[in-house]
């Protein structure tokens, strides 16, 4: 039993704790990825949201134009 100890040692510093750190880190790698193709998916969601609205106001501006053609001196001067 006394001569396990030392080999078991070993095997844990050589083989065991190596192996967690590399499942930890590829682990975290995953995660990483995951989060970055979250953060990638929210970035085209606001993108389209921010073209919608950019159209909205273009197209009320539009019919600012026609219906009332000095709105802009009234607002911006």
């Amino acid at each position: 039993m006394e001569d396990l100890v030392p080999l078991l040692a070993i095997v844990c510093l050589f083989v065991i704790l190596p192996g967690m750190g590399l499942w930890f880190a590829d682990r975290q790698r995953r995660w990483k990825a995951q989060q970055s193709e979250a953060t990638k998916m929210v970035d085209a969601d606001l993108l389209r949201l921010a073209d919608r609205l950019e159209r909205r106001v273009e197209a009320l501006e539009k019919i600012l134009d026609s219906e009332a053609p000095n709105w802009r001196a009234r607002h911006h001067g």
